[in-house]
């Protein structure tokens, strides 16, 4: 023992490294752990067991009775057949791209504006910028309830403002205009978001890149294409994979306003009806509303997969 700690000494002394106490690097490893742990024990129980919980319940045939008693019989993919094999899945699955595409396109598109809008500096900035925060700011029942009150046909804002150019009331919570009611109020909700993370990312733009390019005489468009996009990629695709699993999830904002019926019912509001018995049918489907959960839970995953792909590649 005493030639062998006189071995690590020597070594020690020879490379110029001190040698910390074992104790020490004991002590330390254990604190590690234990700021470790909690986040663990968070992820476990709050990610991975509803996690694995969900897609038990999507193999096995639950009803009332078996939800609370257990011994709920193992069926397999059956669910999954009977769920995908329904002849509205299809165009629950158009309206969800719908519904999630065309928002976030255009949360992107005018955070985009609105953050190079104002990243010049100029009074009022930091106050007019504070004030697009408060959609964001507001409970999602409040602004909910504020749009389905402005889409009154009768005497709401929208046909109000409809009116002013001649055109007829527009009914716009019925199920044939629904998935538009909310895209709108879904894409006014994510606007601020996007305005904060694409602001940020042109903070870390170095002006000087704008003013070489101005001597040598490119234009405001060109700057942009040239210098902005490009340097704002990652932080564009950071945006663009948030939005999506944020608005392919969303229910609150639409069962608020339509209760998720007509063409702006999506995978999201289809397996919230199934599971608290708000569907069609009014009857809880547990392993049904499980099933589509799991089939959420791909589609976000698969663009998770993508955006890691691509960052790959733009590193390599």
């Amino acid at each position: 023992m005493t030639n062998a700690a006189g071995a690590l000494v020597a070594e020690a002394t020879t490379t110029g490294e001190a040698v910390p106490p074992r104790p020490r690097r004991s002590r330390a490893r254990w604190a590690a752990v234990a700021f470790v742990a909690p986040l663990l024990v968070y992820l476990v129980v709050f990610y991975a067991f509803p996690l694995v919980q969900n897609v038990a319940m999507s193999v096995q045939r639950y009803d009332r009775g078996t939800f609370v008693s257990g011994g709920a019989p193992f069926v397999g993919l059956d669910i999954y057949r009977e769920v995908i094999g329904q002849p509205k899945f299809w165009r629950i699955v158009g309206q969800t791209a719908t519904f999630t595409l065309v928002s976030i396109t255009f949360q992107y598109v005018i955070g985009l504006a609105l953050a190079v809008f104002f990243h010049r500096s100029f009074k009022l900035s930091a106050t007019l910028r504070a004030m697009f925060l408060v959609p964001w700011l507001l409970p999602v029942i409040v602004s909910a309830t504020t749009w389905q009150w402005m889409m009154n046909p009768d005497n709401g804002a929208m046909n109000t403002l409809v009116g002013w150019f001649g055109i007829e009331p527009v009914w716009w919570l019925n199920a044939q205009h629904s998935l538009m009611s909310v895209t709108i109020a879904n894409i006014w909700l994510g606007i601020p978001f996007n305005l904060v993370i694409l602001y940020s990312g042109l903070q870390n733009i170095p002006t000087t890149l704008y003013e070489a390019a101005a001597i040598d005489g490119a234009g405001p468009w060109r700057r942009f294409w040239s210098i902005t996009m490009p340097l704002l990629r990652p932080v564009t695709l950071v945006t663009l994979l948030l939005g999506l699993v944020y608005t392919i999830k969303v229910v609150d904002i639409i069962w608020i306003m339509t209760t998720g019926t007509g063409t702006s019912q999506t995978l999201a509001t289809w397996s919230y009806g199934m599971a608290f018995g708000k569907g069609t049918s009014g009857v809880i489907q547990y392993s049904e509303a499980s099933a589509v959960g799991s089939i959420l839970l791909v589609i976000a995953l698969a663009f998770g997969l993508i955006y890691v792909a691509v960052q790959r590649h733009e590193e390599g």
